[in-house]
Order: C-alpha cells, then structure tokens, then sequence
C-alpha cells in the first residue's frame, strides 16, 4: 500500500528515545524484547503463512504518519541519553513528548481503507464473552514498559466478535476498515479506529 511515510532509522530512532524515557527495557515474554516489532508479510516465504483476503493489503506502520510530520521534533536540542528517572527535566521531556504526539497528525492516504497490520494487542474492553476493544501497538511494550508512542502508531481496534484468549501484548494480525477517530485512554491515546472484521494470532 505504498512507499513507508518514514524510513526504518526514523523508526528505530524513536524506539530508542522511548527506551531511555523508560527504565523497564528489559522487559520480555521469552519470545520477544521490549522495541521488537512484526516482520509482516504473512502470506510471503514462509511455509506457515496465512494466504490473507487481497481485499485486505497489509499497511505498513510507518505508513501511519504523515511524510512531513517528524515524531522526533520535541525531542531536538535535548540530550536524553543523560536524563535520569528523577531528574525534573526528563518529566520535562515526557510532558513535551506526550502534548506534541497526542497531537500526532494522521495520513489521510489510508483512512477509509481496507487493510491488515500485525501488532501488539492490550485488551481495554471486555465482556463475558471477550475482549470487545484493544489498542493495537507497533512492537512490544509500548503503553506498558514504555512510554505510548505517537497517537498515530496507535490503532484503537473494535473487533465484530468478542474473542476469548486476547491477552496483553500478543501478537495478532488485525483486518478491517481504518478510519481517523481520537480515542484516549489511560494507556495511550490512539488517532485510528480499525472496525475489525477479522483477527488472529500472528505467526512467524
């Protein structure tokens, strides 16, 4: 669905000042690290793949931010490496950070459409029957062991059904419509809605 809005060093750059704003980076689930990320590309080269509906093209996370929108802005000028947990100007920066990506523009290119993302599941809703809503992050530990990226690296997924065994920060492939829709909650706040119509556990 397009080139990448941001290339791979743009992403890797934020994940590393999340990670010096976190003091939880060691956190693992045994199959993966706090900043991993899904490789994608399900239906390609693997003898496991899902053969997905074409209706439904994977979207690209980096797809998810504008190409002239720089998530790294409130960040120049500071030397995070050297702020310390308690130190009043990483508070500073987290304050700084969390306003200006809150605000996270959306790209229009992808609302309305059709797509599929593999990401990191944290239930925020559930019934009797399931887990009705969760937010759908980009690589592992994001909202829990560290900061909430950009709003628009967060999904804020509606699934059709309620699913039983949807546990935080499982991997899934999510399918649906994507539509620009704010949506706050005390784990992040997320510039996406995915009305999902599908969903299962991703593999490699």
């Amino acid at each position: 669905m397009g080139k990448p809005a941001q290339n791979a060093e743009g992403a890797t750059q934020l994940e590393q000042t999340l990670a010096q704003l976190s003091s939880d980076t060691a956190a693992t689930d045994g199959e993966y690290a706090v900043g991993d990320r899904l490789t994608g590309n399900a239906d390609k080269g693997s003898k496991k793949a899902t053969v997905f509906d074409p209706a439904f093209p994977e979207l690209q996370w980096d797809n998810l931010m504008p190409a002239d929108w720089d998530p790294m802005a409130a960040f120049r000028g500071m030397n995070i490496a050297e702020l310390q947990d308690n130190d009043p100007k990483a508070q500073e920066a987290l304050e700084k950070m969390r306003k200006a990506w809150n605000d996270a523009p959306v790209n229009s290119a992808y609302t309305g459409k059709k797509v599929r993302i593999p990401g990191f599941a944290i239930p925020i809703e559930q019934s009797e029957k399931g887990v009705d809503e969760l937010l759908l992050v980009p690589y592992f530990g994001a909202c829990i062991h560290t900061p909430p990226p950009p709003a628009n690296q967060i999904i804020h997924v509606k699934l059709s059904e309620p699913q039983p065994a949807v546990g935080a920060m499982q991997a899934y492939w999510v399918w649906g419509e994507l539509t620009a829709s704010k949506f706050s909650s005390e784990l992040g706040d997320a510039a996406y809605l995915l009305t999902a119509t599908g969903i299962q556990p991703y593999e490699d």
